[in-house]
C-alpha cells in the first residue's frame, strides 16, 4: 500500500533507500515504533530530521511518543504535495494494526531503524 492510489499525490518516493534531499520541499509520511515493535505511531512532517529529533529526545514529557518510548523509524515515504501527505497519513491511521505491519514489512522486513540515514541515533 502506498500513496500511489491517491489523487493529487504529487511525486511519491519510497525513502527506504534514498538520501534526504533538502533542496526541494518534501513532505514525509512515517511510522515509528518502540524497541519491541509493540506500539505504532504514524505522522507527517516537512522536516523529517527535526521531527525525529523531537520524537526521540523526549522533550515533551506528556507526548504519546514519550509515554510509549517511540524512538525507532520503521517506514518512510515522501511526496512534494502536503495534501497528499496529509491524506495518506489519515488513511494509514484508519488502517488496522495488521495492515500497517504489512506496509512496514513490504519495505522494511527486518524492522530496522531507518532514523540513522537522517542522522538520528539512540
Amino acid at each position: 500500500m502506498s500513496l500511489r492510489g491517491l489523487k493529487g499525490r504529487g511525486n511519491l518516493k519510497n525513502d527506504t533507500n534514498k538520501e534526504c534531499d533538502s533542496k526541494l520541499k518534501t513532505y514525509y509520511i512515517y511510522i515509528m515504533t518502540n524497541k519491541n515493535n509493540t506500539v505504532l505511531y504514524t505522522g507527517v512532517s516537512g522536516n523529517i530530521h527535526q521531527r525525529l529529533q523531537d520524537h526521540t529526545s523526549g522533550r515533551n514529557a506528556t507526548s504519546f511518543t514519550k509515554k510509549y518510548n517511540i524512538n525507532k523509524l520503521v517506514y518512510v515515504e515522501s511526496t512534494d504535495s502536503i495534501e497528499a501527505a496529509l491524506n495518506y497519513e489519515k488513511k494509514i491511521k484508519s488502517w488496522s494494526r495488521q495492515k500497517k505491519i504489512d506496509l512496514i514489512e513490504l519495505n522494511n522486513p527486518k524492522w530496522e531503524d531507518l532514523g540513522m540515514k537522517y542522522g538520528i541515533s539512540h
